[in-house]
């Protein structure tokens, strides 16, 4: 099928949050609301650095749905996919904050996202794409939203796009053995594996970066990008691995910098760049998004990242 002009080239499938995040003041019961989900995260990004992207999700015919709605159309990211549902709610998260950092509570069982279904998809959305974002999240919050998935990953092969898959394993929405075997079975049908050392860790016990890279090479993907958060990410494209330091910044908030670090290593593959290059531009996007609070406020620009890209090769 030929891809249309005018169509997303990214196209990113997950489920979105509502954010509420407890406000750094003498009121501990104020919240201040916001925009999450790992995917939305990643599409609002791409689109901020100035490629054309769709999202697929399902959303409650709620006033959060709604919210959602305007985000992407102030974002410039098409909806077109975005289907309601009319028996079930949008997701929400609280965010608080103490001695032991964040703490996160959902509210997002039942929700309108984990009810999407392969037979809701929107096929030719997905087919004239150059590239698929889905991540472990959606996998963990529904049987439905698993093979969901699985069949858009299906027909973005199909089509010829490139798949990335963000595993960001999330232990309280699936247990460990069902998530390693689902995980490391979509690792087998992906383009690019952008793990966190993190999510390493914990699927193939090992803290070690090489350790972590060979065993998602073992898994079938053909590429990884392994983030290390601070230090930057190990790349490795199956015959080179090389790795990509940190730009240095002063963090306040890492919400959603993954998320970013994911949209812009897209942008910048289907830009032409080799993955090298893409997770360079990436490390930047994603330190820059750790300076404001929030998963999506202080998402960057191309020319944000490029100024600091400018201002660390001198």
């Amino acid at each position: 099928m030929a891809k249309l002009d005018a169509s997303p080239v990214i196209v990113a499938l997950g489920e979105p949050l509502i954010e509420f995040n407890q406000t750094q003041t003498r009121d501990p019961h104020a919240y201040v609301q916001g925009f999450g989900g790992d995917t939305s995260n990643m599409a609002i990004a791409a689109a901020r650095l100035g490629a054309r992207v769709g999202y697929v999700t399902r959303l409650g015919d709620d006033a959060f749905g709604r919210l959602f709605r305007e985000l992407w159309d102030t974002e410039g990211v098409d909806a077109s996919g975005v289907a309601t549902d009319p028996d079930a709610p949008t997701g929400v998260y609280f965010v608080t904050h103490g001695a032991h950092g964040h703490e996160f509570s959902y509210l997002r069982a039942g929700s309108a996202a984990s009810r999407m279904r392969p037979a809701t998809l929107p096929l030719e959305l997905i087919a004239n794409a150059r590239l698929l974002h889905v991540s472990g999240i959606s996998q963990a919050i529904s049987a439905s939203a698993c093979d969901t998935v699985f069949a858009a990953m299906d027909a973005a092969t199909t089509a010829g796009a490139v798949v990335t898959y963000d595993p960001n394993l999330r232990l309280k929405l699936w247990p460990l053995p069902r998530a390693r075997a689902t995980i490391i079975a979509t690792m087998a049908r992906c383009s690019w594996c952008v793990p966190s050392l993190d999510d390493a860790r914990v699927l193939f016990d090992s803290a070690d970066p090489a350790t972590a890279l060979a065993a998602c090479h073992r898994a079938g993907a053909k590429g990884v990008v392994l983030k290390l958060g601070a230090e930057g990410c190990v790349v490795s494209d199956g015959k080179r691995q090389q790795h990509v330091p940190a730009h240095r910044v002063t963090p306040v908030d890492a919400t959603g910098a993954g998320d970013c670090f994911d949209g812009a290593f897209a942008v910048r593959l289907l830009a032409g760049d080799d993955p090298f290059t893409a997770a360079a531009y990436a490390n930047v996007a994603a330190a820059l998004a750790t300076t404001g609070f929030g998963a999506v406020a202080p998402l960057p620009r191309d020319a944000d990242v490029r100024a600091l890209l400018r201002k660390t090769a001198v």
